[in-house]
C-alpha cells in the first residue's frame, strides 16, 4: 500500500525511513539537538540526503557529537577530519563544529540546558502548520530569524535563518509535513 508522503522525498529507502520515523518528531534531548544543529550546518549548500548517508560516519568522526570532546579538537584532529571521506571535508564547516561546541557549552552553563533555550523560540510548543504543498513552506520564519540572531550573538557558526528553520523542521519544533502526508496527522497528535 502506497502512503502519501511529503513532496521533497526521493525513492531512497534511507530518506523514506528518515521521513517516516524521524523528521518532524519533537526532540528535547540536548545531545540529539546539538547533533542535529551540527548536521544542519554541514548540510548548507548540499542536499539533506548527502548528510543523512554520512550520519553514522559523522557520529564516529565527530566523537559521538560530544560537545566536550569536540570543544577540545586541535589542529591535528581538524586536519584528520579534512581527510575523512565519511564527512563533508569543508574546513569552515569542520571548524564551525568546534566553535559551536564551545558556544553550546557556554549556553548550557548559562541556561541549564540547550533544549529549553532552543524551544523558547516557539514558546515551548510545536508550531502546527497546514501546508498543502512544498511550495507553501517558507525557507525562514520570524522564529528562525530570532533563533539565528541569538545563536550568532552567542558565537555559533553556520546558523543562518534558513539553516535554523531546517533544524526546527527536523527536530519537530514545527510540523511541516504537508497536510496530505500520512505523517502530518500522526505528528499533530
Amino acid at each position: 500500500m502506497n502512503k502519501n508522503r511529503c513532496q521533497w522525498l526521493t525513492s531512497d529507502p534511507l530518506y523514506i525511513e528518515y521521513h517516516d520515523k524521524e523528521w518532524g518528531v519533537p526532540v528535547y534531548d540536548d545531545h540529539k539537538l546539538f547533533e542535529m544543529l551540527i548536521l544542519e550546518g554541514a548540510q548548507a549548500g548540499l542536499s539533506w540526503l548527502t548528510i543523512l548517508k554520512r550520519r553514522e560516519s559523522y557520529r564516529k568522526a565527530y566523537d559521538g557529537f560530544d560537545p566536550h570532546k569536540i570543544s577540545k579538537w586541535n589542529v591535528e584532529k581538524i586536519n584528520t577530519l579534512l581527510l575523512d571521506k565519511g564527512v563533508i571535508r569543508n574546513k569552515l564547516k569542520i571548524e564551525a563544529a568546534k566553535i559551536n561546541a564551545l558556544a553550546y557549552l557556554k549556553l548550557v552553563e548559562e541556561f541549564g540546558d540547550f533544549s529549553s533555550f532552543i524551544w523558547s523560540f516557539t514558546g515551548g510548543k510545536v508550531i502546527q502548520n497546514s501546508w498543502k504543498s512544498l511550495q507553501d513552506i517558507p525557507a525562514t520564519t520570524v522564529e528562525s530569524d530570532n533563533m539565528s540572531r541569538e545563536l550568532k550573538k552567542r558565537g555559533f557558526k553556520f546558523t543562518g535563518s534558513t539553516i535554523c528553520y531546517a533544524f526546527m523542521e527536523a527536530v519537530g519544533m514545527v510540523n511541516d509535513h504537508i497536510t496530505s502526508c500520512f505523517r502530518y496527522k500522526e505528528i499533530k497528535k
